[in-house]
């Protein structure tokens, strides 16, 4: 997989990925430790065109 990637793109994802984030962790009900494996899997997802 090649993708064209920038510093605002992966900000922008980086943020969408912190909200949906917020809402899994809401219900989950807990703090999730592995939020960085969290965070890339989304961000991977988004990029290979998975809708979130």
């Amino acid at each position: 997989m090649q993708v064209d990637l920038n510093a605002a793109r992966l900000a922008e994802l980086l943020r969408e990925a912190e909200r949906a984030h917020g809402e899994y962790e809401k219900e989950l009900g807990a703090r999730d430790d592995d939020w960085p494996g969290w965070y890339a899997d989304y961000i991977v997802k988004r990029l290979e065109g998975t809708p979130s």
